[in-house]
């Protein structure tokens, strides 16, 4: 099956990749992948399902093909609701930040509040046809609570501007320094390839 990733960010659709590697039967393919230009969507959704499933429908319809998109939400515990990033993690005061301006923002966050413990929430939404979708909020897809700090790592890596940040709770150190491992990495557990296997038995034995 040729499935296609809802996302233009290469790095998420590398990460994906090398996921669903486990699944021989994938062929993962993503929006840069494809000929058509894809339309250009607004993530008006509260949370990290609405928007996921505002994604995969709107380029399902588009495509007209198997499309999976995923959503996340990033939430500071203690911290007032006026500051929590939920959805919104890059657009602050309603500008879309870049990765820079990421950085900088969530840093002098940990800066005035002390080092944050914060998580992310994941979600799902697999279009197979017009009539079998499946998607998913559960824990299981959830990173672990981790540390943001101040003081960022001097290591980058495009398309995940918060990983130079984040420290791992039960030794404080940087998730870069523990061996490559990014947040990103940890949040994106084996919860996403229990979710695909599970909705792609369920489907094939419907059709």
């Amino acid at each position: 099956m040729k499935l296609l990733y809802g996302t233009t960010n290469e790095g998420k659709l590398q990460l994906m990749r090398r996921y669903l590697s486990r699944l021989p039967e994938v062929e993962l393919i993503g929006l840069q992948d494809l000929e058509k230009s894809p339309p250009v969507l607004e993530e008006c959704g509260q949370t990290p399902l609405e928007n996921a499933r505002i994604k995969a429908w709107a380029y399902y319809q588009f495509f007209q093909m198997p499309v999976f998109s995923c959503d996340s939400g990033l939430y500071f515990e203690g911290l007032k609701e006026s500051l929590q990033p939920g959805v919104h993690v890059r657009r602050v005061g309603g500008k879309e930040l870049s990765d820079e301006e990421m950085t900088d923002y969530y840093a002098g966050l940990a800066r005035t509040y002390g080092d944050l413990t914060a998580r992310y929430k994941n979600a799902v939404c697999l279009v197979l046809d017009q009539t079998h979708s499946y998607e998913s909020m559960d824990d299981a897809l959830s990173g672990e609570p981790f540390l943001l700090t101040s003081v960022p790592h001097p290591r980058r890596q495009k398309g995940f501007p918060l990983d130079c940040l984040s420290k791992n709770i039960a030794n404080g150190a940087y998730y870069y320094d523990l061996g490559g491992t990014c947040q990103d990495d940890v949040a994106l557990d084996d919860g996403f390839l229990t979710f695909f296997q599970n909705s792609l038995q369920k489907y094939l034995q419907i059709i």
